[in-house]
Parts: C-alpha cells; sequence; structure tokens
C-alpha cells in the first residue's frame, strides 16, 4: 500500500467558492496490475478492498464521508436523477447523469475512455456530473442533466462545464455502421468523422462532438481538457487500450464534484 495519496487534475472553470472538484487519474491508489493504482471501478475485478480503499482516497481529498462519493450504475443511457439523499455502492441508480443542490455529496463519473463532465452553477449552488460516451452524447445525457440543474434553479447562462479525459479522435477507429447510426440521428454529425480510411474504418471526434453539444445547449462556460486517455497510459485507464492489448479488464477513472459550505 502506498502513502501518497491522489492528487486530481482541476480546471480554474470549476474553481469557485463552495465548490471541490477533481478529475482523479489512475495515481495515488492501492490497486495493482492491470488496476495500478487508483481504480475506482465498482464493477471491475478488482480486489473490493482495494477498490474501497482507493475510493475513501478520493472522498478524503474531495473533504466528503467515505459513502458521500456517490456513484451511478451507468448503462449508456440519457437518464439523469436528483440526488435527495446519499446511497449505498449496491443500490446505485441505473442512469448516467446526476445533479444536486446538497451539500456534502460528491457525484462521481467513472470513465475509461467516454467523456466525463462536471457541471457547475455557483450561484445557484447546483451541480451535476454526466457520463458521455458516444451513446449517452448522441441521445441526450447533455441535455438531461442541463434541464435536472435548471429545475433545481440553475440557470444554463451561468452554468460552468468541463470536460475531463476523454479518447482522442486520432484513437477512435470507428466501422461504417457507427457513423450512419449518427448521420441518421444527427445529419450534421459527419464533420465529426474523418474521410474514411483504406480499411473502409473512419475516425470520431468524440470529445469535439460533445462539446459541440454543449453549445448548441447555450451553456455559459464550458471547457475540454483536451487529454487522451488512451494515449497517456501512466495517468488514465482506458477500456480501448485494454481491448487492442487483449487485456482481461480495465480500470475506472473518477470525476466527481460536490458543494461545500
Amino acid at each position: 500500500m502506498t502513502d501518497a495519496m491522489p492528487r486530481p487534475l482541476m480546471t480554474s472553470t470549476l474553481q469557485h467558492k463552495g465548490l471541490v472538484h477533481g478529475f482523479f487519474t489512475r495515481e495515488g491508489g492501492v490497486s495493482q496490475g492491470l488496476y495500478r493504482s487508483l481504480n475506482g471501478g465498482i464493477g471491475s475485478s478488482d480486489g473490493p478492498q482495494s477498490v474501497i480503499e482507493n475510493r475513501a482516497r478520493m472522498a478524503k481529498t474531495l473533504g466528503v464521508n467515505d459513502h458521500h462519493l456517490l456513484s451511478l450504475y451507468q448503462i449508456h443511457s440519457a437518464t439523469c436523477v436528483k440526488v435527495n439523499e446519499p446511497w449505498s455502492l449496491d443500490q446505485r441508480p441505473r442512469a448516467d447523469a446526476m445533479v444536486t443542490n446538497l451539500t456534502g455529496l460528491a457525484l462521481g463519473i467513472g470513465t475509461a475512455d467516454c467523456g466525463p463532465l462536471l457541471f457547475a452553477d455557483p450561484h445557484a449552488r447546483v451541480i451535476g456530473a454526466a457520463h458521455a460516451g458516444w451513446k449517452g452524447a448522441l441521445y441526450g445525457v447533455i441535455d438531461s442533466t442541463l434541464l435536472a440543474m435548471e429545475e433545481l434553479g440553475a440557470e444554463r447562462s451561468r452554468i460552468h462545464v468541463t470536460l475531463g479525459p476523454t479518447i482522442s479522435q486520432s484513437a477512435y477507429e470507428v466501422g461504417p455502421e457507427f457513423r450512419e447510426t449518427f448521420l441518421s440521428t444527427d445529419k450534421n454529425s459527419n464533420c465529426f468523422f474523418t474521410t474514411q480510411t483504406k480499411n473502409g474504418k473512419y475516425h470520431f471526434d468524440l470529445p469535439a462532438y460533445i462539446i459541440d453539444r454543449l453549445e448548441k445547449a447555450r451553456v455559459g462556460n464550458i471547457e475540454n481538457l483536451a487529454l487522451c486517455t488512451y494515449t497517456d497510459e501512466e495517468r488514465f485507464f482506458s477500456f480501448r487500450r485494454t481491448t487492442h492489448r487483449k487485456e482481461a479488464d480495465y480500470g475506472r477513472l473518477i470525476a466527481a464534484i460536490a458543494l461545500t459550505d
């Protein structure tokens, strides 16, 4: 077990009084092997006690109770839930975004290539977190998060949002059927794909697509950390990198945000 504590990536966009946040890397935990070292993945095959310890370290870094770092049972949907009280890990809702106006609850999203989004309206004291994979981004997880925040008193023009480490276009090769799914739903999405390669594939720009959806939703302040999970193995887990190497499993990164007193 290492004594080093996590040092999450942070952004000035979300540096406001009464807020704490962090995009945790894979550094500062106790997991070994494929999960080295700060694996927050409840659904991974890592040792449960290692995951519990890693999540406790993240909670401590954020200044919240161990059991107040909340996660979802993520299903690549557009579903967003309002958090009125903490839940246990085995009772987490099936959803891909959550919002709250309660102090001391850290909203945590797990990713390993998909886009982690952290939202805040510091004036209204409303926060949100969303897991934006290609399905969630395409089918409306951003819109559902914003609507839920507005129902708690947020205003889009005041909302600050940051996109954390996400797989980059150069590492995200997709087939023609993937592209057709986008074009059939969003006819203007062709600009997020490269021209067809010699093997009949394309490369999809997920970060740019997410930012475009945020801009069209008229969010007040948008930031992209522009960090690639696939290419930076020292700091980030990557599902696609694991798949290409035919490894047995992969860890999950956590991005979290909380309101403080």
